[in-house]
């Protein structure tokens, strides 16, 4: 029991630390501010359209085949708002 939740925090270290690692590597490389603010608006927008365009799409219709686009616009709009923060 003890072995698997040092692997689950091994692995979310190690996902955290290349995430990071990535966005040193690529994120700091912009100096225009205003240029940063666009991407981060666009984060927004995209995770909008696609979280919330989903289920409205299924709550007009009915049909559920644009649910699964949800989670992922979801996990748009959080990275984001932390883009944002950042």
């Amino acid at each position: 029991m003890a072995a698997n939740a040092f692997g689950r925090v091994a692995g979310l270290s190690g996902a955290l630390a290349v995430g990071l690692g990535a966005y040193g590597a690529h994120g700091f490389r912009r100096s225009d501010r205003d240029e940063y603010l666009k991407e981060a608006g666009s984060l927004l927008t995209s995770g909008m359209v696609m979280f919330c365009g989903s289920l409205y799409y299924q709550a007009v219709t009915g049909d559920p085949i644009l649910t699964k686009a949800a989670p992922f616009g979801g996990t748009v709009l959080i990275v984001g708002w932390a883009a944002m923060a950042l």
